[in-house]
């Protein structure tokens, strides 16, 4: 409509996000661009560093380093991808490491230290198996997304020609993290990635049944793909964020549908399919307070590995939709 807001928004191509990026489910008010960004992890540089996007799926913890630095952006209690982090953190068969306490005095590998998988996982690891996370060197071979962000003294970057799977499959790693957030791709997100074959054992061959028990005593379901908007639209037309929480709840609640009658058959679909078992019918809620433990979670987690330079409250990290 001519009336509506045009608005530039990069999220990435889900089941449950698709009816919203093909305009089959409207945005309210919204004259939205979508801008399809590969992968998706370069957009969360991009938003974080020139705001270049009115709304943007972005990794939460780099949202929350951001929130902390002063970067004008306020979170939906929208989080469009969720996993448990007790499994795809990869052991060197050389490596000696049975447990979580064998890592430390060793190096372990992440694309970035504040990678949320990573920041998830030392969290079960030092929080449920006492790892001191000061006494393992974390390993990095890419730019931390927030600028403003100082590391500790234990995250170091490979060298000139290295990457973080030619050190894992050379046993210069004791361990690293699958796929996209460590020794799983090669490049740069700016850049272009290479996606690399990885074959080796999880640390926690049990994963599944220590994430249910973790869930059940804990109710924190750790989530990725946070929807973010600038300040500045939000400043001015307030009702976005309800347009936009409307429009991925009916996106959603689709999807739930299609997954129920077994439609919904994409690989995806299959791991939430899981996911149920554990945390009940909706493996996405949406929604401040049954994410409460959650997004507190992470804050506080957030703070203690040194990420954020204060505990961020969550009233200014996620917008309450309720008292808005």
């Amino acid at each position: 409509m001519p009336n509506d807001l045009r608005l530039k928004i990069a999220i990435a191509e889900f089941p449950h996000t698709s009816a919203i990026r093909n305009g089959s489910i409207p945005i309210e008010g919204v004259d939205a661009e979508f801008v399809t960004v590969q992968p998706q992890i370069g957009a969360f540089r991009r938003m974080v560093r020139q705001l270049e996007f009115d709304v943007c799926e972005l990794a939460p913890t780099t949202y929350i380093i951001a929130r902390s630095y002063g970067i004008p952006l306020v979170a939906l209690p929208i989080f469009v991808t969720r996993r448990f982090h007790h499994s795809g953190l990869l052991v060197h068969p050389d490596s000696g490491v049975t447990g979580p306490k064998d890592l430390e005095g060793k190096k372990v590998g992440v694309r970035a230290y504040s990678v949320t998988t990573g920041v998830w996982t030392r969290s079960v690891l030092i929080e449920e198996f006492g790892l001191d996370s000061s006494k393992v060197t974390w390993v990095v071979d890419d730019e931390e997304h927030v600028q403003q962000l100082r590391l500790p003294p234990n995250v170091v970057h490979v060298g000139d020609g290295e990457t973080l799977a030619g050190m894992m499959a050379a046993g210069q790693l004791a361990a690293g993290f699958e796929g996209n957030a460590g020794i799983g791709r090669t490049g740069s997100p700016t850049g272009g990635w290479k996606e690399v074959e990885t074959d080796y054992p999880d640390l926690f061959p049990n994963a599944v049944e220590l994430e249910a028990d973790w869930y059940a005593r804990t109710h924190i379901y750790p989530m990725h793909g946070t929807i973010v908007v600038k300040e500045s639209v939000l400043k001015e037309h307030p009702w976005v964020a309800a347009s936009l929480f409307k429009a991925f709840s009916t996106a959603k609640n689709e999807w739930l549908t299609r997954l129920e009658d077994g439609s919904a058959m994409a690989a995806s679909d299959r791991r939430y399919a899981e996911l149920r078992k554990i945390v009940g019918s909706d493996p996405l809620p949406y929604g401040y307070e049954v994410n409460r433990p959650t997004m507190e979670a992470l804050a506080r987690t957030a703070y203690a590995q040194e990420l954020t330079p204060r505990l961020m409250p969550l009233d200014e990290l996620f917008l309450d939709l309720n008292n808005a």
